[in-house]
């Protein structure tokens, strides 16, 4: 088991090889195994390459986020600008429904709404708009539209997890209601973590994924 000294000398490696990611403008603290990063960014997309790349160290057990986004003059644009230009690329992306995405910006931070038919869709649009120059922070209130029974979301969710992650399939449980879906039990890191999310996502008809996974060593 890693100490915090560790884990933090863990967490600053990783953030220095990443290569979207300024390290020496981000703060590192560790405390029983909760990572805390602080400082400023130039981008929302530097602010999200640096958590993400936090999430991938073995030992992470949890993430708090204290960093701000500060843009330079140089990349500073306009609400209208920035929703123009959100607007193009969605449209332009044939995974997405066609003015199916509503865009909302307010301060240099975009909200995306309406309804998709996959999870994949939601997340296909944020990735489409986080590196948008002038964008500080994305929220993803995209709704999902289809509706299965119960029992089909469940097998399918636990047959995914078998082909995916054979180590940790037994050890997980999968509850549906209505359509939202909650895994309990444990996984050895975060990588397992979030494999069995995206499994639970993968599934038609999921809403909402409540994750309530415990890592352990």
């Amino acid at each position: 088991m890693k100490t915090d000294s560790q884990l933090q000398q863990d967490v600053m490696a990783e953030l220095k090889w990443a290569p979207d990611v300024h390290a020496t403008q981000i703060g590192v603290e560790v405390k029983n195994g909760i990572v805390t990063l602080a400082g400023e960014v130039s981008s929302y997309a530097e602010k999200w390459n640096a958590e993400r790349a936090t999430q991938k160290v073995n030992g992470v057990k949890a993430l708090a986020v204290e960093m701000t986004v500060k843009l330079t003059s140089l990349v500073k644009r306009t609400d209208a600008d920035i929703a123009e230009s959100a607007r193009n690329i969605l449209n332009w992306t044939g995974s997405l429904p066609e003015d199916g995405i509503k865009v909302l910006v307010e301060g240099g931070w975009l909200t995306l709404s309406g309804d998709v038919e996959w999870q994949y869709q939601r997340q296909v649009a944020a990735e489409c708009v986080r590196n948008l120059v002038g964008v500080i922070g994305v929220s993803n209130q995209i709704g999902l539209r289809p509706s299965l029974s119960a029992s089909v979301v469940k097998s399918d969710i636990e047959a995914a997890l078998k082909r995916r992650a054979a180590d940790d399939a037994e050890s997980i449980a999968v509850e549906v209601k209505g359509s939202d879906v909650t895994l309990s039990g444990t996984v050895h890191s975060w990588a397992e973590r979030d494999l069995a999310t995206r499994s639970a996502w993968g599934a038609a008809g999921v809403r909402n994924v409540v994750d309530k996974l415990t890592l352990v060593d």
